[in-house]
């Protein structure tokens, strides 16, 4: 039985997507390319790009996944366990940035590919929030906390993990098997539980 709820969090459903290093794009999309932004997301300074890429195993190949501005130091892909099925491929269930020892993926666009020894994982279902929504909240960075969805699907998200910077916008972040599982919509307000 759950306690009383500290509050409440927005869903946001992340659909499969990467984050590039400078190298890494370069040979993707050619030397010196920036990427276009296609629209904002929650996150300050985050974009979804118009370009996409590839995603390629021995086993099968994902179409379209987007990748998701600005560059970062190192390549990460994020999918879910059905996209990782279709790879054919056991990715880990790490918080964002953590890829050793992850699994590999061979990322084609129109100017080359890269192949990844490391780097795909399945992202830990996460709230990113401020100091104040967690001074609001009573929690800190790195606590793991437990959210609850009502509907007909009803369900308690164990082990997501509270990110807390200044500039982060309060949302939870699910993968596209865990939303459509419960049957939850981006903007969705959902329970939070120590």
């Amino acid at each position: 039985m759950l306690e009383k709820s500290i509050g409440q969090v927005p869903a946001g459903v992340s659909n499969r997507h990467l984050h590039v290093s400078r190298d890494d794009l370069n040979t993707l999309f050619g030397d010196n390319y920036e990427l276009t932004p296609l629209k904002d997301l929650s996150q300050t300074g985050q974009f979804a790009a118009e370009e996409t890429v590839t995603l390629v195993t021995r086993k099968g190949c994902l179409q379209n996944a987007r990748i998701l501005g600005p560059v970062r130091p190192a390549t990460q892909v994020e999918i879910s366990r059905t996209d990782a099925f279709g790879l054919g491929i056991k990715p880990p269930v790490r918080d964002s940035g953590v890829i050793d020892q992850s699994a590999g993926v061979t990322i084609v666009g129109p100017a080359g590919a890269v192949t990844l020894k490391f780097g795909v994982i399945l992202a830990q279902r996460h709230i990113h929030m401020s100091d104040d929504d967690a001074a609001q909240f009573g929690v800190k960075d790195k606590d793991v906390v437990k959210v609850r969805a009502d509907g007909e699907r009803a369900v308690v998200f164990e082990n997501v993990l509270v990110r807390v910077r200044q500039d982060f916008v309060l949302e939870l972040h699910l993968d596209t098997d865990e939303a459509n599982a419960a049957g939850i919509a981006n903007g969705q307000m959902l329970d939070i539980y120590r």
